[in-house]
């Protein structure tokens, strides 16, 4: 048990630790999470395209329907939002998702999803690490029923009645990256009218032997597929593993950052409705500017979908989303979609091509670059590395002087230009992130520089 900890986005860990006895473990202790919460209703379990993820969540199935739990498991492995949306839809206790997301495929993972199907915030996460214990199974005749069952259609169906994109006439290239995306997004874009050219949509249990992380060097494929000029295709969108998030690739531009990806559809979504944003703390000032002159308020977070998630609640947020792929729209499940926003992607770019829009914003609101780069440290380290440069802030950045600084997680330097320097401990690997955001890419390097050159000497 000593071997399970939760960190920001449930249990992740290597084969040789997340192992079948111990997912056990996790599953009587959400057992026993939910029926303190005073649950009886069916619980979900989905799982991700890796080679052992199947196996383990039917021993979580068993191990819930052993306490007394109805059981949905999909019919194969499907998006983490897939099975988030089916918890609200279809009035479920909770569920639990076996993925390592964007991991290596030796990795594997479970989170808990709770019955808002928003990611579980600390408290919910802290009562089942609590409760972590040996499974401990009713009668047979008191157990609950384990079914398989269709739960992509409904969130299709949903996807489309809240975007409500026509496609047709739009070619779109999309890579699945051999996760559970592959016949979920493909088939929701062909169904809203769009042609879709297929790039790894095959399952591959090791995922081509790379990381299921749709970042710029894991997706050279789709870009080069959409940014050759003699190119049939309009858009390239990609999921990663678990097919929570979503990256895009455009003609010009390439792999779109994915600040620029949210600044783009906040700004389309505006067009015909209104409503605040949240954007966590690592996430581009350019929204902001967009929302100002709308009229909107922009609420910030700590890093981390489950912030945002609350904070959507808690505002009736039109938009919200990270700078590492994750959105959700209002009428939708407050956890990070890239189903979804598959769809609001291509329909985003048929009113009006993300290249165009792009420059269109920048040239409103002015020219914003970012970069971030890591620093290792080790995690027993990270506290006492931020505790030290509470005592370091300096004055000035690059020549600009510090106006503020932010403490909402790690410390953010607000400069007098406009730009900023985040300082900010990860949630998932033995890292420092340095973030900085400004008017040029040369303005950016020169912060991470002095950005690394304040921390490295702290570690």
């Amino acid at each position: 048990m000593d071997e399970i900890s939760f960190g920001t986005d449930g249990w992740r860990a290597t084969l040789d630790t997340f192992t079948d006895e111990r997912v056990r473990i996790v599953g009587q202790a959400v057992a026993d999470h939910l029926e303190a919460a005073g649950h009886d209703e069916p619980v979900a379990v989905g799982y991700d395209a890796r080679e052992t993820s199947e196996g383990f969540a039917e021993s979580l199935a068993e191990v819930l329907a052993g306490n007394g739990f109805d059981v949905l498991l999909p019919e194969r492995d499907a998006p983490t939002p897939v099975i988030a949306y089916a918890i609200v839809d279809r009035g479920l206790a909770g569920a639990c998702m076996v993925t390592a997301s964007h991991n290596p495929p030796e990795y594997n993972g479970v989170k808990f999803i709770p019955s808002d199907g928003a990611p579980a915030l600390p408290d919910a996460t802290e009562d089942i690490v609590d409760r972590l214990a040996e499974p401990d199974l009713l009668p047979e005749a008191e157990r609950g029923e384990v079914s398989r069952v269709d739960l992509v259609s409904d969130h299709a169906d949903a996807a489309r009645d809240l975007v409500g994109a026509d496609l047709e006439g739009l070619t779109v290239a999309y890579d699945a990256m051999h996760g559970s995306g592959r016949g979920v997004t493909d088939a929701l874009l062909e169904s809203a009218g769009a042609e879709v050219v297929r790039l790894r949509c095959e399952r591959d249990v090791t995922f081509g032997g790379d990381s299921p992380e749709p970042s710029a060097e894991h997706l050279e494929e789709l870009a080069a597929r959409v940014t050759d000029p003699d190119s049939d295709v309009d858009l390239g969108i990609a999921n990663d593993g678990d097919a929570d998030r979503i990256a895009v690739v455009t003609p010009e531009r390439g792999v779109l950052d994915a600040n620029l990806f949210y600044a783009a559809c906040y700004d389309r979504l505006l067009e015909d409705d209104s409503g605040p944003a949240v954007r966590t703390v690592s996430t581009t000032f350019l929204v902001d500017r967009i929302a100002e002159a709308h009229g909107e308020e922009v609420y910030e977070t700590p890093v981390g979908f489950k912030w945002v998630a609350e904070a959507m609640g808690e505002h009736d947020a039109l938009f919200g989303g990270e700078e590492s792929g994750g959105f959700t729209l209002r009428g939708h499940v407050r956890e990070k979609d890239g189903v979804l926003m598959s769809l609001l992607a291509a329909g985003t770019h048929a009113a009006e091509p993300f290249d165009d829009r792009v420059d269109r914003l920048l040239d409103e609101h002015g020219h914003i670059a970012s970069g971030k780069v890591s620093l290792d440290c080790p995690d027993d380290r990270k506290a006492g590395v931020l505790g030290d440069l509470e005592d370091h802030i300096p004055e000035s950045v690059s020549g600009q002087g510090v106006a503020k600084v932010v403490t909402l997680d790690g410390f953010k330097l607000l400069l007098e230009s406009g730009s900023w320097l985040l300082v900010r401990p990860s949630g998932t690997e033995p890292k420092l992130r340095v973030y900085a955001e400004a008017d040029s890419d040369e303005a950016v390097d020169a912060l991470l520089a002095e950005g690394r050159d304040i921390v490295e000497p702290l570690i």
